[in-house]
């Protein structure tokens, strides 16, 4: 019989969809003292990889540039037949350069709002942009899981 780990493990494809899904992503960083510091953040994706912007002056930038350490949490599901998730385990990249951060922006906005067509999407990632800098979440671990892969019954 198989181990339940392996029966709920999502595939490389699953994940991807997943992530690409409409989530927040809980970012976790280790603050001065050790302690950790818990945020939710909607994410966008640069190149590839899971990208949020935040304010460059941040708890989780200060704390990002000392130790570059992070671990981040999509997850969904109301009932624990349904509860899905992906933790990426590594590093959160600072960048500053202006066209990461409005690309990110820009997907952030393409995500998550309800936007009518027409809409200056440039603009206002432009706008929510200032003052910010954008965090790549470089993946170096990944669990994943999805009860609703688990025999019913």
């Amino acid at each position: 019989m198989p181990k339940r780990r392996d029966q709920v493990r999502m595939t490389p494809a699953e994940v991807d969809a997943f992530l690409h899904g409409r989530h927040t992503m809980n970012i976790a960083t280790i603050n001065h003292d050790g302690t950790i510091h818990l945020v939710a953040m909607w994410y966008g994706f640069v190149d590839g990889d899971p990208v949020f912007e935040t304010y460059a002056r941040s708890q989780k930038v200060l704390n990002l540039r000392r130790d570059p350490r992070l671990t981040a949490l999509v997850e969904d599901g109301d009932a624990y037949e349904n509860l899905r998730g992906v933790e990426l385990v590594g590093t959160g990249e600072v960048i500053e350069s202006r066209d990461v951060i409005q690309a990110a922006a820009e997907d952030v906005v393409h995500r998550y709002l309800d936007l009518p067509d027409g809409t200056d999407v440039a603009d206002i990632a432009a706008a929510m942009s200032a003052k910010r800098v954008a965090i790549r979440v470089r993946a170096e671990k990944v669990v994943s899981w999805d009860h609703r892969k688990l025999p019913t019954g």
